[in-house]
């Protein structure tokens, strides 16, 4: 049985788009029709990994 699910998103981009990187990493899993559908069952977690291109 699946109790968690943790997803690291690893993103290698530009110094400047740091802050658009980390606002869209707080807002996406509402907007994620996998997410919608399991996270009332499983305790899904992400991790934003940015590393400057």
């Amino acid at each position: 049985m699946i109790r968690r699910i943790h997803v690291r998103l690893h993103l290698r981009a530009s110094a400047e788009q740091r802050a658009t990187a980390e606002r869209t990493h707080g807002v996406f899993a509402k907007f994620c029709p996998v997410y919608r559908s399991l996270h009332k069952a499983i305790d899904i977690t992400t991790e934003l990994v940015f590393r400057e291109a």
